[in-house]
């Protein structure tokens, strides 16, 4: 079989697992799965995130840089949001924590987790990851802005007790992550785009990519839409394991907060792919851009729609960290500080932010 076969087979197979999940997802909604069907669950669901990459990767191409990262980083947060709400309505009591510790497991997983394997990958074979310091500082801010009022703030306000924000402290959180949100979109895509393009290791700005011509418009258009159907399919399906997860996680004796460790690892497991191949690439900007965004979408959308969400739920939101979280919140700013300011990174910060992921997941399970 030729390349060019090769390739077709590719197509054909990542078009087929989208609208394979989103059935799968219909057939199994809302039912209680047997081991038999969880497995096959599983294994859809691992496929849909292979094929997510692929259309994220083939409408990157088309639209270019940061507009790509984008796309990838805002479908899988509004499909997070959806994921999430759905759970605190089916979850009573136990659903209070769950839109806290979701976001800050994607906020540890993105800044530590694949920031540090595009890293590390990049290093590895090109010694150095060069990326502009000006993009990936004003986003490493945003989200450090964004992650301090609306995690840590609540852990220390005194109109409500416990770390709860009361109604007008909520509204004035989901507001500011709008807004902000908003400004960091603008300046990545419009006002200050170049900040965020990739850059040689000279410091020039790439402005496009010469390797492969750009997708047709029409081919675009359909890897768009089977994108979104895979990420249904995604965050569909992992709620469909969620009850299996949560069964999994009571018997091992693991805290209830291990359960949005593992649907942040689920839901933000695409972006990690399409890290991993433009660091491949020695396009480390790219993986930044698709790390720190995401962290600023899942903060930046998530606290709006459950702080809209509480209207009609009746349980309690639970925002604040707890003081270990804190304080890895705390190194995971400084460390990515200290990476980003020089605008070049070797294997070593590649590995520390390895380890600080290592660290948050060591102490989720083992409290």
């Amino acid at each position: 079989m030729g390349k060019s076969d090769l390739w077709r087979a590719a197509v054909r197979w990542t078009s087929v697992v989208p609208v394979a999940a989103v059935v799968l997802l219909v057939l199994t909604w809302g039912r209680d799965l047997p081991g038999f069907a969880v497995a096959v669950v599983s294994l859809v669901l691992a496929l849909a995130v292979l094929s997510a990459v692929h259309h994220a990767e083939t409408v990157a191409h088309r639209v270019g840089e940061p507009f790509g990262s984008l796309v990838l980083a805002v479908a899988v947060t509004v499909i997070e949001v959806a994921l999430i709400v759905t759970l605190m309505a089916d979850g009573g009591d136990k659903a209070a924590t769950l839109a806290r510790d979701t976001v800050f497991a994607a906020v540890m997983i993105t800044c530590n987790g694949i920031v540090g394997i595009s890293l590390l990958v990049t290093s590895l074979r090109h010694r150095v990851a060069v990326f502009n310091s000006e993009g990936t500082g004003a986003a490493l801010a945003s989200v450090a802005t964004l992650a301090t009022l609306t995690l840590v703030v609540p852990k220390f306000t005194t109109s409500k007790p416990g770390p709860e924000f009361s109604t007008v402290q909520l509204t004035f959180a989901a507001i500011s992550s709008l807004v902000l949100y908003g400004l960091f979109v603008t300046t990545q895509t419009v006002r200050h785009r170049s900040y965020f393009l990739p850059v040689t290791a000279e410091g020039e700005v790439i402005s496009r990519e010469d390797h492969a011509p750009r997708p047709a418009r029409a081919t675009a258009l359909r890897s768009l839409l089977l994108l979104c159907l895979a990420l249904v399919g995604v965050v569909g399906l992992a709620k469909a394991v969620s009850p299996t997860i949560e069964s999994g996680v009571e018997a091992a004796g693991f805290p209830q907060a291990v359960v949005g460790v593992i649907i942040a690892l689920l839901v933000l497991l695409p972006e990690t792919i399409a890290a991993v191949r433009a660091a491949r690439r020695d396009r480390v900007q790219i993986s930044l851009n698709l790390g720190l965004g995401s962290a600023m979408a899942s903060i930046g959308l998530t606290i709006p729609a459950v702080a809209l969400a509480t209207v009609w739920l009746s349980e309690p939101l639970v925002l604040g960290l707890g003081a270990t979280h804190m304080v890895l919140l705390l190194l995971t700013v400084v460390v990515g500080t200290l990476t980003v300011v020089p605008g070049r990174a070797t294997l070593l910060q590649g590995g520390v932010h390895l380890v600080v992921l290592v660290a948050y997941l060591e102490f989720a399970f083992t409290p």
